[in-house]
């Protein structure tokens, strides 16, 4: 005779077998929304701070956002274009007022992390010439800030203290003496300290084409070189086209330059859509182009470094396409992007400058009618 179903013990057997799987599923769903052990190996991720900086003081308003960096204390530093101001954006300052709103800024401002407004200054002064068109701030860690400008004439780099008291300046506000004159610069995009041996780079720039250094407290000329390490010459140049040769000089502008702890050099040559690799002598390693056909204003606007013990990553921002691509810093490879062309937090319109904090945060200018900075929070577990 077949044994007969014991119907009782099977439901309980069942009973069990179902109570398992639902802690297997619940113990999974836990796993998914827990925080990740942190893990220097993941690609960085950002969300917008939308409420960052905090509204400015004294009715200001920025113009033009020509640079940006962030400090050995965490803080950022900005330099703007109050001229680049329509009559309807300033216009409580026309005589009579058009409007109760606004007046434009000081050309240097200070923030904290949480956007809180800390020193302002800038501005024509006593005892030097302003420059005619405001574009990149570097801060060291001796108490100085260098700025610069890309007007016509503006081919110096002005070094001032914290508080804004002006103490020297590389070249004069004055015509350019070309891509290899040592005394004087051509219209200077971007600077880099190199701290251990008290040198400042320069992306020289939008009328040169080159990288020019010197000794960052006597002011002396170290060095200087073009694309590929060699020379640089002043040779009139054609539109970019992606199906040409690959340029064997830097077009206008050179846009950045940033120096890694390994003594690379990471420099910007904008139009032609690409990053050249240098070592610290001007000696070529190599270079990586990005989204090749891009005409316009290039792809390659500037470059920031990841903060972790081996600088893993570089961030590049591209005014052009108006996105942030995070790149593998081994080989160039991008591994991640973020942002598009748009008037919402956390879109574009020409991302000119970014930097990167301690903390993984990204801060990012914008120029052209767009006029502002922006926060991006780190979201992913990229730093340890």
């Amino acid at each position: 005779m077949a044994p007969r179903l014991d119907r009782a013990c099977l439901s309980r057997a069942i009973a069990r077998l179902s109570t398992s799987i639902a802690i297997c599923v619940a113990s999974l769903a836990v796993a998914a929304l827990s925080p990740r052990t942190a893990d220097a190996g993941d690609v960085p991720a950002f969300a917008v701070e939308a409420s960052w900086p905090k509204p400015l003081p004294n009715n200001w308003i920025l113009g033009q956002v020509g640079g940006i960096t962030v400090d050995w204390q965490g803080h950022i530093w900005v330099i703007h274009r109050p001229r680049s101001l329509t009559d309807d954006e300033k216009g409580a300052t026309l005589n009579p007022p058009r409007s109760k709103c606004c007046v434009p800024a000081p050309p240097v401002l200070e923030f904290d992390a949480d956007g809180n407004l800390l020193r302002s200054w800038g501005g024509p002064g006593q005892g030097y010439e302003w420059v005619g068109r405001e574009h990149g701030i570097e801060v060291d860690e001796r108490g100085f800030v260098w700025i610069g400008g890309n007007a016509d004439n503006d081919n110096a780099i002005l070094k001032f203290t914290l508080d804004g008291k002006f103490v020297a300046q590389i070249g004069q506000i004055a015509p350019s003496k070309g891509s290899n004159d040592t005394t004087q610069l051509g219209k200077p995009a971007e600077t880099a300290i190199d701290k251990d041996a008290n040198e400042i780079y320069v992306a020289d720039g939008y009328g040169n084409r080159r990288v020019i250094v010197f000794d960052a407290s006597t002011l002396a000329y170290k060095r200087h070189w073009g694309a590929y390490g060699n020379k640089p010459t002043d040779d009139r140049q054609g539109p970019y086209d992606p199906k040409a040769p690959v340029a064997q000089q830097f077009g206008n502008p050179v846009h950045c330059v940033k120096i890694a702890n390994d003594g690379l050099v990471y420099v910007c040559d904008r139009i032609n859509d690409r990053i050249q690799v240098f070592r610290k002598d001007g000696t070529f390693v190599k270079e990586w182009f990005y989204e090749k056909n891009t005409l316009g204003n290039g792809a390659v606007w500037d470059v920031a470094i990841w903060p972790d013990a081996k600088q893993t990553y570089l961030l590049s921002a591209d005014g052009e396409n108006n996105e942030i691509r995070v790149l593998r810093r081994e080989d160039g490879a991008v591994v991640g992007s973020f942002g598009r062309s748009g008037r919402n937090a956390g879109q574009f319109h020409w991302v000119h400058a970014i930097a990167v904090d301690a903390k993984g945060n990204v801060y990012t200018a914008e120029v052209d009618n767009a006029k502002r900075i922006q926060k991006f929070k780190l979201t992913s577990s990229a730093l340890p």
